[in-house]
């Protein structure tokens, strides 16, 4: 008689249960964003004077895109115009000791304008900067130590998402379905409103583990991911999204020159006698990009019967590899084997030898 033990596979279940593998997905998801930002607020400066500022004063660009950027710092330089004046002395490419220093029509690397050919040095000193045609006076003031716009954590951003997984033409968006016309003026989304997506700037800086004002002084950029997880089997209000916040730019440890997110624009102007100025801004702010994935599942027959027979096929072949490594790998496998077989036979040896006919009722059955 052979006596069989052997390790014990278990039942793949969770193939079904967990990962859901009697399920057809589809993650080709289509998304489309639609952002706004809602909020005002009053400043004083000596470059701007008293000024009031709306959403279509530090939101680039206004269109409402999965992209987006909220001024909350500035450096003002205005009244510029196209003539000649000295290059910044913060350039060190615009150093000069004489004239030759400034050959005409060249460049100043990472400066404002073109050499004229002159070093405008001040009384008493042997060094000076080039002369450059430029817009001009150039920009030379550094960053404020305060955001300009250090009230801005409490403006509001609102993000519309439209989803469709197509392989199953199923449609969702992130906002409740409601006539009511004052509900997104009231509502902030929170465990009681999913459907509002509606922020408070300053709480998306704080899920990030970041403090606004230091983000508003020099800038940087935060990172909102929506996941959808749909399971197509239950109803469609029980698909809804995630929301992750996360600080994308890489932050540095003291002043950085490498920390923070800032760039240039300018407004234009004319005078009265039709000469054009401008008004230059180095804008720090916080920069948005919103990123939607996701996945969706529904039965299908096709991923359950092969999900079903590759879960029996991987079962005999899982008892057969455990018997194979216990048999002949392991230090104790006599042990194993001696358990696992029982020889016995039907006679009896007569004088420790055994005949043909005794050797021949030798059997072996497997339990």
């Amino acid at each position: 008689m052979r006596l069989t033990l052997g390790c014990s596979v278990p039942r793949p279940r969770w193939v079904f249960l967990l990962k859901k593998g009697y399920q057809d997905t589809d993650t080709s998801l289509q998304s489309s964003i639609i952002t706004k930002v809602k909020g005002v607020t009053f400043t004083n400066t000596s470059e701007l004077g008293e000024r009031l500022w709306d959403v279509a004063d530090y939101v680039i660009p206004p269109q409402g895109e999965n992209v987006f950027f909220i001024i909350t710092n500035l450096i003002v330089t205005p009244n510029q115009r196209q003539e000649t004046c000295a290059e910044s002395d913060s350039i060190p490419d615009a150093l000069c000791y004489e004239d030759s220093d400034c050959p005409p029509g060249k460049p100043v690397m990472t400066g404002n304008g073109v050499r004229t050919g002159r070093c405008l040095r001040a009384e008493n000193l042997t060094s000076g900067t080039c002369e450059i045609f430029a817009w001009c006076p150039v920009e030379s003031r550094s960053r404020p130590e305060k955001p300009l716009l250090g009230k801005a954590e409490d403006f509001t951003i609102y993000i519309k998402n439209f989803i469709r997984f197509p392989k199953f033409n199923f449609f969702k968006t992130n906002v409740l379905d409601t006539k009511d016309t004052t509900y997104l003026k009231s509502c902030h989304f929170g465990p009681k409103n999913p459907y509002c997506p509606i922020f408070r700037l300053g709480s998306v800086v704080k899920w990030t583990g970041s403090n606004f004002q230091e983000m508003a002084l020099q800038g940087g950029v935060i990172g909102i991911q929506i996941e959808w997880d749909c399971d197509l089997d239950r109803a469609p209000s029980e698909c809804s999204p995630r929301y992750y916040f996360s600080r994308l730019d890489s932050r540095f440890p003291g002043n950085s020159v490498s920390s923070g997110y800032n760039f240039r624009f300018a407004k234009y102007y004319r005078d009265g006698a039709g000469v054009e100025f401008r008004t230059l801004m180095k804008a720090y702010g916080i920069r948005f990009d919103v990123m939607v994935n996701g996945r969706a599942g529904k039965f299908s027959i096709i991923p359950t019967v092969i999900n079903v027979g590759s879960g029996v096929a991987l079962m005999g072949v899982g008892s057969f590899l455990c018997d194979l490594v216990l048999i002949y790998f392991i230090k104790k496998s006599h042990f194993y084997r001696n358990k696992k077989f029982e020889e016995v036979r039907s006679g009896h040896p007569t004088n420790g030898k055994a005949s043909v006919e005794q050797l021949q009722n030798l059997q072996t059955v497997e339990a």
